[in-house]
C-alpha cells in the first residue's frame, strides 16, 4: 500500500488534527445558520461529532449520519433561499467528513481538508452582502489556524481542483497560501 503512488499514508492522529482544524474553521459560522434556522440543530450536531472525534472519540457511523443530516439541512436552507445558512451547513458537512479523509492522492480530497474554511468564508461573505473582502479575511484567519500537521497532510495531496465557483476560489486561495511557506 505504501508503494502505491496513488495512496497517501495517514495516521489516526493526523486525521484527528484535520478534523480539529475543520471544526475550528466551520464552527464560527454556526451563528449565521442558527440565526436563519434557529430550530435546526443538524449542522451543530455534525460539528460536535467531528469535534468529539478530534478529541479522541472513535470514528463511527454516527459522524457520517450527522454529516448526512447536515447535508439535508444545507439542501433545505438552499431551497428556502437562505444562501449564507446553506453554506454554513455545507461547512458542517465538510467538517464531519474530514474524519473520513481518504488516503487517495486526488485533488478532490483537498476539499475535505479546506472545504470547511471555504464554505464558512463564503457564508460570512454572503451574510455581509456578498463582500469578498470578508471572505478573504476569513481565509486568512483559517490559514493562521492550520498547524504543522494540517499543512504536512495537505501537501501530500495534489493542488486543490479547479471549478466549484466562489467556494472553489476560496479553497484554492487557502490551498496556495498554506503551501507557499513550504515551496521557498
Amino acid at each position: 500500500m505504501a508503494d502505491d503512488p496513488l495512496t497517501i499514508e495517514l495516521s489516526m492522529a493526523e486525521l484527528r488534527e484535520i478534523a480539529g482544524y475543520a471544526v475550528a474553521c466551520a464552527q464560527p459560522a454556526l451563528a449565521i445558520f442558527e440565526r436563519a434556522r434557529p430550530h435546526d440543530p443538524r449542522p451543530r450536531a455534525a460539528i460536535d461529532a467531528a469535534q468529539a472525534f478530534a478529541d479522541g472519540a472513535k470514528r463511527t457511523k454516527v459522524i457520517r449520519d450527522h454529516a448526512w443530516a447536515a447535508h439535508r439541512a444545507y439542501q433545505e436552507a438552499r431551497d428556502a433561499g437562505q444562501a449564507a445558512a446553506s453554506d454554513v451547513a455545507r461547512a458542517a458537512v465538510a467538517a464531519a467528513s474530514a474524519a473520513f479523509l481518504h488516503p487517495l492522492a486526488k485533488a478532490t480530497q483537498v476539499l475535505h481538508i479546506l472545504g470547511p474554511a471555504a464554505h464558512a468564508a463564503r457564508a460570512f461573505e454572503l451574510d455581509a452582502g456578498d463582500d469578498h473582502e470578508v471572505g478573504a479575511a476569513y481565509i486568512e484567519k483559517s490559514r493562521a489556524l492550520a498547524g504543522p500537521v494540517v499543512i504536512s497532510v495537505l501537501v501530500r495531496y495534489p493542488l486543490a481542483p479547479g471549478g466549484r465557483g466562489r467556494v472553489g476560489e476560496l479553497v484554492r486561495e487557502l490551498d496556495a497560501s498554506l503551501r507557499r511557506p513550504l515551496s521557498h
